[in-house]
């Protein structure tokens, strides 16, 4: 948690306030920190529950209304909840599974370029790229993690991201707000941060008409409607034969880059002043 906030809070609060709401930032995990006084809490840079998802989804259980919602919460914190979007038919990166009680020798590593991390992470945490002649150093990287207790997934890099980054696409309320481009992130083999997070070169991108279509789909594949959702990030990269695949659906503490759209921080402050019945 960042208590002294990052931009898009900052600007998200500044919005709020326009709208006539009074908002301030309390740091999750504080036993000090009372919550019974608020109508609504808006997750944002919980950066650190990797670490603790089970203390973190009780807390968010206890809290008042919490968005988004408790179940978006716990079903988008584990990533094998891309295996729900590529079983209804949304196009995603290739992803091979490796279950905790796996151990040396009971798991296959795709060939070439890979990426690994764990199931349950935040900001490339513990996140690695290899290359084709690095197998043995991924798969050490993959049995650190099972001795952990982390379950792993491992994914070929795809190498667009080099030179196009990957396309993140910003929903508020269900409705397509703004797009941005995110740089590479794993330029180099080895692991991407030893902090809470791994800084990003972001800009602005107009998002094409497939991204479009595949961000969409993602959506319309939830367990839940769109409208349910106060935000959500979709990521997307570019696979070997150019059709966007997603490679994240961020629905529980994304950044969403607010400053690089005019309107955007209203539309999210907007949003919640509805959901509080002042809207």
């Amino acid at each position: 948690m960042l208590p002294d906030l990052d931009d898009d809070e900052r600007r998200l609060i500044r919005a709020l306030e326009v709208s006539g709401l009074a908002a301030e930032p309390r740091v999750w995990d504080d036993p000090s920190v009372g919550w019974d006084d608020v109508r609504l809490v808006v997750i944002r840079s919980t950066w650190d529950y990797a670490e603790r998802r089970d203390a973190f989804l009780e807390w968010c259980a206890g809290v008042p209304r919490v968005l988004n919602s408790v179940p978006v919460i716990r079903w988008n914190t584990d990533k094998t909840y891309l295996r729900d979007l590529e079983a209804a038919g949304v196009p995603t990166v290739p992803t091979t599974w490796v279950g905790v009680d796996s151990h040396a020798g009971d798991f296959l590593l795709p060939e070439g370029h890979l990426v690994v991390k764990p199931v349950i992470s935040s900001g490339s945490q513990h996140t690695a790229r290899y290359d084709p002649s690095g197998q043995a150093a991924a798969r050490i990287h993959v049995e650190r993690l099972l001795t952990g207790g982390r379950a792993v997934m491992v994914q070929p890099y795809v190498t667009s991201v080099d030179a196009d980054g990957e396309t993140g696409m910003i929903y508020i309320d269900g409705a397509f707000s703004h797009a941005v481009r995110k740089g590479p992130l794993l330029q180099a083999p080895g692991v991407a941060t030893d902090q809470l997070w791994a800084l990003e070169d972001i800009t602005p991108r107009s998002a094409a008409a497939d991204e479009r279509a595949v961000a969409e789909a993602t959506l319309d594949a939830l367990p839940w409607p769109r409208e349910a959702l106060l935000y959500a990030r979709v990521d997307l990269v570019r696979g070997v034969d150019g059709a966007p695949l997603l490679l994240e659906l961020e629905l529980t503490e994304p950044s969403l880059f607010l400053g690089l759209e005019r309107g955007a921080a209203a539309r999210l402050a907007e949003a919640i002043a509805v959901r509080l019945g002042q809207g």
